[in-house]
C-alpha cells in the first residue's frame, strides 16, 4: 500500500486533523530541492539541473554524494509507474559511462564558475576522491506515490539490490499556511548498503570515526586525555555513534588533516551529562575541558553531545595527523572502513599487528 501521512494541529488537549491537499505543481518540489538540497534528508551536492542525456531525455536534478557517486533525482510528475521507473533507470545507465571530464562539464555549467573540485571540497570538507562515479543511485521525488510505483521500486531494491528509492513530499493546508511533510519509502542507508554490498571491498573490521573538532563543543585534546569520542548538536550526527559497541576497533579522523587515533570502544553512546571517565571516576563535564561548551544542550537528547568511551592504543596530536593522497575520508560520523589502501596505511602508521 502506498505511503499515507497524516498531520494534526495540537491545541491544548485537542487534536485537529490538518487537511491534506494536492500540490498544484510538482515543479515546486524541484525548486525546493534546488534551494535547499538538505530537505531530502541525505547530504548531497547538486551538480546539474535538467541535464540532457545522449538519449534525448532530461534528468531533473543530478547530485553527487560524499563518495563522489552520482544520484538521479527524478520527479514523478504525472507519468505512469512504468514510465517514471524506466526513465530513471535509463538515466542511471547513461551516467554509468560518463567520464570525469563529462561530469566536470555538467557540474561547471551548473555551478556557474566554480570548479567541481572546489565545490566538492567546500561542501563535504574533504578533497574530491581520485575515482568518481563508481556507482549510481536513483531517487524518485513525488507528492504522492501509487501502489504500483511503490511495489516496483521496492521489488527492484529488495530483490535485485538496485539502488533505487522514493521520497514523498506530502502537502497540507491549514488556513493560509502550507505545510510539507517528507518521508522515505525505504531507509536510504539500508538501500545503499544493500546495493553496494556486492561491489565494495569487504569490511576490514575497523570503524572510521570522524572527530568533528570545531568551535567550543569538541576538542581532540580532550578526547585523547579522557578517552572518548563525541558527536552531537543534532540527532543526524549523534545517532551514528550508537552503532559502536564495546570491543569495536576504531580509527579517528580529523577533517582536512588525517587520522589521529586508534583505539577500542569501552563504553557505548550516552548523553554527555551521564558520561563518567572511569580513570578519573568523575563525570566528563566535571573535568577541565578545552571545549568549554561541551555541556551545551546537555539535557536535550536530540541536541546534546553524545559520547562513547575509547581505550586509546595509539594517538597523535593534530599536527602529526597521518594521511596520503586518496586516503579514505567521509562526512559521516561513523562508517565501516573498507578501502584496502587506507587500511594498510593505518596499520603501518599506528603499529597494528
Amino acid at each position: 500500500m502506498a505511503f499515507n501521512m497524516k498531520l494534526w494541529q495540537v491545541s491544548g488537549k485537542q487534536l485537529t486533523e490538518i487537511e491534506q491537499a494536492t500540490l498544484d505543481d510538482e515543479k515546486r518540489l524541484e525548486e525546493w530541492v534546488v534551494r535547499d538540497p538538505s530537505v531530502i534528508g541525505i547530504d548531497v551536492l547538486l551538480i546539474g539541473q535538467q541535464v540532457t542525456t545522449d538519449f534525448g531525455g532530461r534528468i531533473d536534478l543530478l547530485a553527487m554524494d560524499a563518495d563522489a557517486n552520482l544520484l538521479v533525482l527524478e520527479l514523478k510528475r504525472n507519468r505512469t509507474p512504468r514510465d517514471v521507473v524506466a526513465q530513471t533507470l535509463d538515466y542511471a545507465s547513461w551516467l554509468k559511462n560518463l567520464s570525469y571530464q563529462d561530469i566536470e562539464e555538467i557540474a561547471e555549467a551548473y555551478l556557474q564558475g566554480k570548479t567541481l573540485e572546489d565545490a566538492f571540497s567546500d561542501h563535504f570538507g574533504v578533497s574530491l576522491p581520485d575515482t568518481v562515479n563508481t556507482s549510481q543511485r536513483m531517487i524518485v521525488l513525488a507528492s504522492a506515490l501509487d501502489d504500483s510505483s511503490e511495489r516496483i521500486i521496492q521489488y527492484l531494491s529488495q530483490e535485485y539490490d538496485v539502488p533505487i528509492n522514493a521520497i514523498f513530499f506530502n502537502f497540507f493546508r491549514s488556513g493560509t499556511n502550507e505545510i510539507v511533510g517528507r518521508a522515505w519509502l525505504m531507509d536510504p542507508e539500508v538501500v545503499q548498503e544493500r546495493a553496494q554490498s556486492k561491489k565494495r571491498a569487504p569490511w576490514s573490521g575497523y570503524y572510521f570515526v570522524n572527530v568533528g573538532e570545531g568551535g567550543e563543543t569538541r576538542n581532540w585534546d580532550d578526547c585523547r586525555k579522557y578517552g572518548f569520542l563525541a558527536a552531537g548538536q543534532g540527532t543526524w550526527y549523534s545517532r551514528k555513534l550508537r552503532i559502536l559497541k564495546a570491543g569495536d576497533m576504531v580509527f579517528a579522523y580529523m577533517k582536512d588533516l588525517g587520522y589521529v587515533g586508534y583505539g577500542r570502544i569501552t563504553q557505548t553512546a550516552t548523553m554527555i551529562r551521564d558520561f563518567v571517565v572511569k580513570k578519573e571516576n568523575q563525570k566528563l563535564l566535571d573535568l577541565p575541558l578545552k571545549a568549554k561548551e561541551m555541556g551545551k544542550n546537555s539535557d536535550n537528547p536530540e541536541l546534546s553531545e553524545w559520547v562513547v568511551g575509547v581505550e586509546w592504543i595509539k594517538t597523535f596530536p593534530r599536527e602529526q595527523a597521518k594521511t596520503f593522497k586518496g586516503v579514505f575520508a567521509n562526512q559521516n560520523i561513523v562508517c565501516k572502513l573498507r578501502q584496502p589502501e587506507t587500511v594498510d596505511f593505518l596499520k603501518r602508521e599506528f603499529g597494528v599487528a
